[in-house]
C-alpha cells in the first residue's frame, strides 16, 4: 500500500455540527431516507476551484545519452545531444477562505510552479500570486485579484469538534472528470502515523477521494470548512476508502500568518520527546500507554521554566489528552505564540497541572548564514549555526548544535550533503561553528574527511588523497 497526494482537484465533506448531535437520530423511515445534502452542496461546491500549476522540467535525452551508464561517466549532456526543457502540468483543489479571493490549497499542488491559474466554479480564471507556502504543513496561501467582486467563500469550522462516524460529503474533480460529489463518514480522528507532513494529525474518511482533490475542501453541515484533503491510500491509485485531510485548526494557522505578510511561526517547547509504548506504561505503573515522555529539555524550554524534568509524561494540554508525541506537536502548532497555556503532567504516579506561555523559538546564537565556497566536497552548501530557532526550521531535534546545513545548491555538495545534515567534523577538527567550519575548509589540502549527524545516523565521507 502507498500513499498518494491527490494532485488534481477538490473536495468538501460535511460533519454534523457539536450543536446538532443532541437531536441527531438514525433514519427511521423510507422517507427519511430520501432526504438529500443538496443543500449542503448547493452552498459550499461555488468556493471550491481548481488549481492548475505549471513547471518547467528537464526532459530525459534520447538514443545513446539516455543510457544511466553513459551519464554516469558523461554527466546529464554527456555531449549526446542536448538536454531539452518540457512544460509539465498539475491540476489540484483550493478552497476560498476569503470573498476578496484568498484560496488556501496543498504546497504540493504548486511547488516548483512557474504559473499557476485558477479556476472558479463559474469557470472563469484568474492568474495567481502565491502568498505564502508551507511545507511543513503541505499548505499554501494564494490570492486572486477580483476587484471589488465578493466571491463565495468557506468559514473555518471547529475541527476538533468532529466526531467518528460523522456524515461527510467529497466534492471535487478526481482525474479531471468535472466536479463529483461522493459520501462517506468521518471513519478515524488524531491519525500521526501517516507521515505526510511534518506535524501528522489527519482526519481520515472514507469518502471517494481521488487524485485531483488535493487542497479540496472538508465542511461540516453547517457549510464551514473543517479540513483540507491532502492524501489517500492505494494500491491502485484510485479510491479505496482511506483519504486524509488536515484540520481547519492547522489551516487556521496558516491563514494567520499570510493575513500578516509573514513565515508561519509557531510556538516552541524545546523538548525532545518519546511516545509511551506499552512497556514504558508498565515500568511506570500507568493504565495503559498514554502520553508524550520528556527525554531532555532545553535551557531555555518554557517546560523547564515551569518545573518539568526529563522522564516526565505530558498527558494533555489545555484540558486536551495526549496520545503520543505527534499529537502534542500538534496542539502545540495550533496555540498561538504569547497564549498562556495549561500543561498536564505525570511525574512518580502524580499528575501535577502547571502554566506556560507559549513562545517562539530563540535565536540564542548568531545563525551566520553563509554559502560555501572554494573546491571543497561541501561548496554550495549553505550552512548556518544552529540555535532553537534553526533547529526549528530544518525539523531538528531542539537541544541540537553545531553547524546544519540549510540548503544545497550547485556545486560538489549537491552529490554529498542534504539538507538537514548536521556537520559534526571535518579533517578531525570538530565543527561547532560556521566560523570554524570556514577555518578549517580555508587549510585546502586536497583531502577531506567529513562526519555528519543524518537523521540520528553519523555518516563519515572521505574525498580526495
Amino acid at each position: 500500500m502507498r500513499l498518494i497526494h491527490l494532485a488534481l482537484a477538490a473536495v468538501i465533506a460535511l460533519v454534523v455540527p457539536p450543536a446538532v448531535r443532541a437531536e441527531t437520530q438514525i433514519p427511521r423511515s423510507q422517507g427519511e431516507m430520501l432526504l438529500s445534502f443538496a443543500p449542503v452542496v448547493k452552498r459550499t461546491a461555488p468556493a471550491v476551484v481548481n488549481v492548475y500549476a505549471q513547471r518547467i522540467v528537464a526532459s530525459r535525452q534520447e538514443g545513446i545519452g539516455a543510457d544511466p551508464f553513459f551519464r554516469r561517466f558523461f554527466g546529464e549532456n554527456g555531449g549526446f545531444g542536448r538536454s531539452r526543457e518540457r512544460v509539465q502540468n498539475s491540476l489540484g483543489s483550493g478552497v476560498i477562505v476569503d470573498p476578496s479571493g484568498v484560496i488556501v490549497t496543498n504546497n504540493h499542488v504548486i511547488r516548483g510552479g512557474s504559473e499557476i491559474k485558477v479556476v472558479l466554479a463559474d469557470r472563469r480564471e484568474f492568474e495567481a500570486k502565491v502568498v505564502l507556502t508551507d511545507e511543513r504543513t503541505d499548505l499554501a496561501v494564494l490570492r486572486i485579484d477580483v476587484g471589488d467582486e465578493d466571491l463565495p467563500a468557506l468559514t473555518l469550522g471547529d475541527s476538533d469538534g468532529l466526531e467518528v462516524g460523522d456524515l461527510v460529503l467529497a466534492i471535487g474533480n478526481p482525474f479531471g472528470v468535472g466536479q463529483t460529489v461522493t459520501s462517506g463518514i468521518v471513519s478515524a480522528l488524531a491519525r500521526t502515523q501517516v507521515g505526510i507532513t511534518d506535524y501528522g494529525f489527519f482526519i481520515q474518511t472514507d469518502a471517494a477521494i481521488n487524485p485531483g482533490n488535493s487542497g479540496g475542501a472538508l465542511v461540516n453541515m453547517a457549510g464551514e470548512l473543517v479540513g483540507i484533503n491532502t492524501a489517500i491510500f492505494s494500491k491502485s491509485g484510485g479510491s479505496i476508502g482511506i483519504g486524509f485531510a488536515i484540520p481547519a485548526a492547522m489551516v487556521k494557522t496558516v491563514i494567520a500568518s499570510a493575513e500578516v505578510g509573514s513565515a508561519v511561526k509557531r510556538p516552541w517547547l524545546g523538548v525532545e520527546l518519546q511516545d509511551v509504548t506499552a512497556e514504558i506504561a508498565d515500568s511506570l505503573g500507568m493504565a495503559r500507554p498514554e502520553g508524550a515522555l520528556v527525554v531532555s529539555l532545553h535551557p531555555d524550554s518554557p517546560l523547564n521554566a515551569a518545573g518539568l524534568k526529563r522522564g516526565d509524561i505530558i498527558v494533555a494540554i489545555e484540558g486536551k489528552p495526549v496520545e503520543n508525541s505527534q499529537e502534542l506537536g500538534y496542539r502545540v502548532a495550533t496555540t498561538e505564540i504569547g497564549a498562556s497555556t495549561i500543561i498536564e503532567y505525570q511525574r512518580g504516579g502524580t499528575r501535577t497541572e502547571t502554566r506556560i506561555t507559549m513562545v517562539a523559538a530563540p535565536e540564542t546564537v548568531e545563525r551566520n548564514e553563509t554559502l560555501i565556497e572554494g573546491r571543497s566536497p561541501l561548496a554550495g552548501l549553505v550552512a548556518a549555526n544552529i540555535s532553537p530557532a534553526v533547529a526549528d526550521e530544518a525539523g531538528l531535534p531542539s537541544t541540537a548544535k553545531g553547524v546544519v546545513a540549510l540548503k544545497i545548491g550547485a556545486g560538489p555538495a549537491r552529490r554529498y550533503f542534504r539538507p538537514g545534515d548536521i556537520i559534526l567534523e571535518v579533517n578531525g577538527v570538530e565543527i561547532d561553528s560556521v566560523a570554524t567550519l570556514n577555518a578549517v575548509l580555508a587549510e585546502d589540502g586536497g583531502f577531506w574527511r567529513i562526519a555528519v549527524n543524518r537523521g540520528g545516523r553519523v555518516l563519515k565521507l572521505t574525498v580526495g588523497g
